[in-house]
C-alpha cells in the first residue's frame, strides 16, 4: 500500500508484538468508513536490511521506509502513527547482526575496530543505524505530551504502588561541577546563513577537519561545547571512593541510546575507571584483546573469555569488584551490572523508576538499598537531584491527589544536542577546535586534549518560533501555570531567551508564563502537582525527553499511557505511543511463557487522535466518527479494568485488544452520527460480544508454555501472527 491514510509504523520488541494482535482490529474498522491504514518498517532489523542491498538476495532486500517517511513528514498529508522503536547501542546492533546472519542474511559483521577503508565505509553504515536514528528523521515538529484525560483520572481512583521515602535517606545524585557539556558550553545565534567547518588544530599546528560545510540557516542557534576526559576519569574515581565510604550502591545514568557518540564514551570512562586497577595492570593485554570499554563490562568479560589470558584477568576483575563499592544492578539474579551493557541503564527511565521506589535500587545482593546516581553532565542532573530532594523532604507523591505535568517540547529540526551525533567527536590529540564560517570567522573554538569530548549542536529559528507558539496555544487551553525551564546563566538558554521573551511579549502573555532555570522549574512542578495543580512544562528536547517519563511514572505508573502529538511543520501529524524502555522484559516473558504484559493503551490514544487528524484534513466526517468511537473504547478499557496483568494466567495484552474491539464495535454500533456506520457495525459488536466466553477462553488457553516468535529483532510474521492471534473465534469476525 503506497499511500495509504495513515502509517502504522512496524518497530520491535514489544510493541510490534502487540501490533500483531492490534492492528489486524484498527484495518478492518478503518476500512468500513474508507480509510486505509499501511504499515512502514522502521524496526532495527529493517533498518539494517535496508542499508546493505548489496549484500543480500532479491528477495531478502526492502525498502528504505525511513528515509520514506522522513520525506513524509514534511508534507501537509502526511498521518503517522509512531511506536517506540530501538535506539540501537552497539551490543544490540551486533545481536541483530548476527541474528540476521543466521537466518540467512549475508550482512558483513560491526567491525569494532575497522583495518581498512572497506571496513571503514561498513562502519560508517552501520554507525547510521545505531543510537537515535530514527527520531530525528521523523520529528519534523515540535512535542506535545500530556496525559490524557481519562487516564489521568484512572490514575488517581487507581493509584499505582510507591514506594516509601525516609528523611534520612542516603540516595544522592552526583554531578561534575567543572569542565563538563555545560560549564565548557558556549553559543551564538547567527543573523545570516552561514556554512561551518569544524577543525582541530593540533599544538604543532597541524589542521585537520572533522566536519565539512555545516550549513545553518539565518537565525539558528548554534552551539559548541566539551568535556575533558581527565575530569571526568577524576570525577568518576571520586565518586566510586565516596559511595564506598557512604555504604550505597554505584549507579550511572546516561542516554547511550539518543546520545549515540558522545555518552558511549562516558560510559566506557565508567566502565575503566570502575575496574581501574585491571586496566592499569593488564592495558597492553586487553588492548590486543580489541576490548572497548565503550561496550561496556559484558563485552569485556565476553573478549577476555577466549584469550590465554582470560582466567586470570577475570580473576583480577572479581578482585575488584569485590573491593569496589556494590553495584546497581539490571538483574540481580543473572549478575548483569549497571556496568555490563551501556544501553541497559538509560536515564529517564532509570532515574523516575528509582524515584518511584523511594529512592531505592536494587544490588547485587537482591535487596533493595540507597543509591548514588551519577550524572556526570550537570546540564540536567539538577532536575533529578531536586526531584530527589524533593522526596526526602516531603514524601512520595500520591499519585491519587496529584496534579499533572503537561510538556511542550522544542524537537523539530534536530533540535539542541539531540541533533548533535554528526557533529560529535572524540578528540585525537591535544589543541584546539574551532568552527570556522565561510566568512573566515571564528564562531566558536576550545581548547582541548586527547580523548576529551566535543560537540556542537544548532536549533533553528523556525522550530524555535513554532515552539513557543504551540505553548502560547497549550497554555489558552488550559488556563494553568505555565514555565519555560531555561537557565539565563546558561549559554545556549541565554540565546533562546533572545527569541523567547520578544515572542511572548508581542503575543501579549508574557505574565501567562514564568521563565526558571531547571531546578527552581523542577521545585516549583513538584510543589504544585502536590497541591493538586497542574502545570505545562516548556523545554527544550533533551527535558522533553525526561521529563516526559519523570511526571508521567510518578503520576500513572507509566509513560507508556501519554498522549504525544507532533503537530508536524508543513501541517501534517505524527502520533507517537508511548515509551518502550521495558519492552525487552514484556519479550523475554512471552517467549518463556506466552503473556504478553504490554499495555497498548497509548496505541488506543494516538489512534484516536489520528483518525479525528485524518477526518479534518481530509473532509471525511467517518473518521471522526471512528476516532470519537476510539475514545469511548478507550475509556472502556479503564472503567471495567480491561488493561493487561503483570502475571501470566491473568489477561494480558491480547485480551485488552479484544476487549478494545468490542467496546470499539459497540460505540460506532450505538452513535448516532452516522447511520450507515452504526449498521455496519451493530453485528460486529453483536458477534463480539456473543463470543466472549470463546475468544477469553482462547487467550487464556495459549498462556503457560513457551512461545515461538522465530527471533528477537528479527521475528517470523507466521510464528508472530499465530502467537499473538490465538483466538479463532475473534479471527473469524476480525477477518
Amino acid at each position: 500500500m503506497d499511500n495509504p491514510d495513515i502509517v502504522y509504523t512496524k518497530v520491535d520488541e514489544a510493541p510490534e508484538l502487540a501490533s500483531a494482535s492490534f492492528l489486524p482490529i484498527i484495518q478492518r474498522f478503518a476500512a468500513e468508513a474508507g480509510v486505509t491504514v499501511g504499515t512502514r518498517d522502521i524496526s532495527l532489523a529493517g533498518r539494517i536490511i535496508a542499508t546493505f542491498p548489496e549484500h543480500l538476495t532479491e528477495a531478502q532486500r526492502q525498502s528504505d521506509d525511513l528515509a520514506f517517511l522522513g520525506e513524509l513528514v514534511k508534507t501537509p498529508g502526511a498521518n503517522v502513527i509512531k511506536l517506540p522503536n530501538v535506539s540501537a547501542s552497539v551490543p544490540q546492533l551486533v545481536a541483530a547482526v548476527k541474528e540476521l546472519q543466521a537466518q540467512g542474511y549475508a550482512l558483513p559483521d560491526y567491525p569494532e575496530s575497522p583495518a581498512n577503508d572497506a571496513e571503514k565505509a561498513i562502519r560508517a553504515k552501520y554507525d547510521t543505524i545505531k543510537g537515535s536514528a530514527v527520531n530525528p528523521v521523523l520529528r519534523e515538529g515540535n512535542s506535545d505530551r500530556r496525559a490524557a484525560v481519562a487516564v489521568k483520572n484512572y490514575a488517581q481512583a487507581n493509584p499505582h504502588r510507591m514506594g516509601a521515602w525516609s528523611a534520612d535517606s542516603k540516595t544522592t545524585v552526583s554531578t561534575m561541577d567543572a569542565n563538563d557539556f555545560r560549564s565548557n558550553e558556549k553559543s551564538a545565534t547567527l543573523a545570516q546563513a552561514a556554512t561551518a567547518r569544524i577543525e582541530h588544530v593540533a599544538l604543532d599546528g597541524t589542521v585537520t577537519v572533522l566536519k565539512d560545510a555545516v550549513s545553518y540557516p539565518a537565525g539558528t542557534v548554534v552551539d559548541a561545547t566539551f568535556m575533558s576526559a581527565r575530569a571526568l576519569g577524576a570525577f568518576l574515581l571520586e565518586q566510586i571512593a565516596a559511595t564506598k565510604e557512604a555504604g550505597t550502591l554505584f549507579s550511572i545514568h546516561l542516554k547511550a541510546t539518543m546520545m549515540k557518540v558522545s555518552d558511549p564514551i562516558i560510559f566506557g570512562h565508567a566502565v575503566k575507571a570502575f575496574l581501574k586497577p585491571v586496566f592499569d595492570t593488564y592495558a597492553d593485554d586487553l588492548a590486543a584483546m580489541g576490548v572497548n570499554p565503550n561496550s561496556g563490562l559484558g563485552g569485556v568479560l565476553s573478549t577476555i573469555a577466549t584469550s590465554p589470558k582470560g582466567a586470570e584477568i577475570q580473576a583480577a576483575i572479581d578482585a575488584v569488584m569485590d573491593d569496589q563499592p556494590p553495584m546497581y544492578m539490571v538483574n540481580s539474579d543473572k549478575g548483569i551490572t549497571n556496568l555490563h551493557v551501556p544501553s541497559d541503564v538509560i536515564i529517564d527511565a532509570s532515574m523516575p523508576a528509582l524515584i518511584r521506589a523511594g529512592g531505592k535500587g536494587w544490588g547485587p545482593d537482591g535487596q533493595e538499598a540507597d543509591t548514588n546516581c551519577v550524572i556526570p553532565d550537570s546540564s540536567y542532573a539538577a532536575v533529578y537531584d531536586e526531584a530527589v530532594k524533593n522526596c526526602i523532604a516531603n514524601g512520595a507523591l500520591d499519585p491519587a491527589t496529584a496534579g499533572t505535568v503537561q510538556n511542550v517540547g522544542l524537537m523539530a529540526q534536530k533540535a539542541e544536542e539531540y541533533g548533535s551525533h554528526p557533529t560529535t567527536f572524540e578528540i585525537p590529540a591535544a589543541g584546539t577546535v574551532r568552527m570556522v564560517l565561510d566568512n573566515g570567522d571564528i564562531l566558536h573554538e576550545h581548547a582541548v586534549e586527547a580523548g576529551d569530548i566535543w560537540r556542537s549542536a544548532s536549533t533553528r529559528q523556525a522550530p524555535i518560533e513554532d515552539w513557543v507558539q504551540l505553548a502560547i496555544d497549550r497554555q489558552a487551553l488550559e488556563n494553568c501555570q505555565a514555565v519555560f525551564w531555561l537557565d539565563e546563566n546558561r549559554a545556549h538558554d541565554a540565546e533562546l531567551l533572545k527569541y523567547v521573551r520578544p515572542l511572548l511579549d508581542k503575543a501579549g502573555v508574557a505574565d501567562k508564563f514564568q521563565i526558571l532555570a531547571p531546578r527552581e522549574a523542577t521545585a516549583l512542578s513538584f510543589d504544585t502537582i502536590r497541591k493538586g495543580e497542574n502545570s505545562i512544562a516548556v523545554t527544550g528536547n533533551v527535558l522533553r525527553d525526561y521529563l516526559t517519563d519523570l511526571f508521567p511514572i510518578l503520576e500513572l505508573g507509566t509513560s507508556a499511557k501519554m498522549l504525544s502529538i507532533v503537530k508536524l511543520m508543513q501541517g501534517g501529524g505524527l502520533f507517537e505511543t508511548g515509551a518502550g524502555g521495558s519492552a525487552p522484559k514484556h519479550v523475554q516473558q512471552l517467549v518463556e511463557e506466552n503473556h504478553l504484559r504490554w499495555d497498548s493503551l497509548g496505541e488506543f490514544c494516538a489512534l484516536g487522535e489520528s483518525l479525528k487528524f485524518l477526518a479534518q484534513v481530509k473532509n471525511n466526517p467517518k473518521a471522526m466518527v471512528l476516532g470519537r468511537a476510539v475514545d469511548a473504547a478507550t475509556q472502556g478499557i479503564l472503567d471495567h479494568d480491561k488493561s493487561p496483568g503483570r502475571k501470566v494466567g491473568q489477561p494480558d495484552n491480547r485480551d485488552s485488544h479484544y476487549y478494545f474491539a468490542l467496546y470499539w464495535a459497540q460505540g460506532l454500533a450505538a452513535q448516532t452520527d452516522d447511520v450507515e456506520l452504526a449498521a455496519t457495525f451493530a453485528p460486529i459488536a453483536q458477534a463480539l460480544a456473543d463470543a466472549e466466553a470463546q475468544i477469553t477462553a482462547d487467550l487464556a488457553a495459549a498462556q503457560g508454555q513457551p512461545a515461538d516468535i522465530g527471533g528477537y529483532y528479527h521475528t517470523d510474521p507466521a510464528k508472530t501472527a499465530a502467537v499473538m492471534r490465538p483466538s479463532a473465534a475473534l479471527n473469524a469476525i476480525i477477518g
